[in-house]
């Protein structure tokens, strides 16, 4: 998830709903929606995530003073619970999201997917600037690469899509997307919402402070699973939260962002992601409260993120 600092403990994936995630090098979340076997566009569905920090990947934007000038700049925050992004009051900005036609073609694929992160961060930017925490840019990319900054790429049967911190870049394979969901509109939505959420969270510093209280190399003691799960229910209400800012606008109706919304209710229960019902609860308070102070898994009690 995020550095010159170093990050002490590589923050690794759990199992996707596919498979186990690879561990990736960079800041990563492989934030994977996948199925139990085969992914089958309608099936269950489970929102996975993975980081793995290294040394000096993750040096925050802006984080010198201009002269003359009273306010910081910009900056990460390597805090959890008390991240000023959670604070009481901030919220996103309601955003019209003209998107153009959903299609099997990549390329059309891919226009669709630039066009919707880049009406993410639009929404998303009011939010972070109240936190005074950077906005860095998200790129989208529909091929798979053999490696990335965050390491060697998963494989089909491990992921559908995921976030790398180390270039903060959301990898979309075509092939992985369109096996899992077809031209469901709503699917590819809450997909898309979800892993911008971990650029989030990796542009406020969240994920770093995450990758530092790892304590096990793969991540896999009862404490970093609850640290995992954590973090990937936030991505669901923050994922919700850019949903409900969106719906009722342009091409994003508010039935069509309710459909997304029940999608993550589409999951199995997984011991790094949540139960089912958390996975859908946690996003229904994105999706409802409105204001990123919903989405602190950060303060809640352990069978709130179980």
């Amino acid at each position: 998830m995020t550095g010159t600092d170093e990050v002490p403990r590589p923050f690794a994936p759990s199992p996707s709903r596919r498979n186990p995630g690879a561990a990736v090098v960079g800041l990563l979340i492989v934030a994977a929606l996948t199925t139990t076997g085969m992914a089958m566009a309608g099936g269950p569905r489970q929102i996975d995530g993975q980081a793995l920090p290294v040394s000096g990947a993750y040096a925050s934007e802006g984080a010198k003073v201009p002269a003359g000038n009273a306010k910081p700049a910009p900056k990460e925050v390597r805090e959890l619970e008390t991240n000023p992004l959670l604070a009481e009051g901030i919220s996103l900005g309601a955003v019209t999201c003209r998107l153009p036609p959903i299609s099997r073609e990549p390329a059309k694929l891919e226009t669709y997917y630039k066009t919707l992160v880049s009406c993410l961060a639009e929404s998303w930017k009011p939010a972070l600037e109240q936190a005074n925490e950077p906005t860095l840019t998200a790129t989208v990319q529909v091929t798979l690469p053999e490696t990335s900054a965050c390491g060697k790429a998963p494989s089909e049967n491990e992921a559908v899509a995921y976030y790398c911190g180390g270039d903060t870049t959301i990898y979309a394979p075509t092939a992985w997307m369109l096996g899992d969901a077809g031209l469901e509109r709503s699917r590819h939505l809450a997909t898309m919402a979800h892993e911008y959420g971990h650029h989030v969270q990796r542009s406020s510093g969240i994920l770093s402070a995450a990758a530092e209280k790892m304590s096990s190399p793969g991540e896999d003691s009862p404490a970093d699973k609850e640290l995992v799960r954590r973090i990937e229910l936030q991505a669901n209400c923050f994922g919700a939260l850019a949903l409900a800012a969106a719906a009722g606008r342009g091409s994003i109706s508010k039935s069509l962002a309710n459909a997304a919304l029940d999608d993550y209710g589409r999951a199995d229960d997984s011991d790094t992601h949540g139960s089912r019902r958390n996975q859908l609860k946690w996003a229904k308070a994105g999706y409802s409260g409105k204001t990123t102070s919903a989405c602190n898994t950060w303060a809640a009690p352990a069978s709130d993120v179980k």
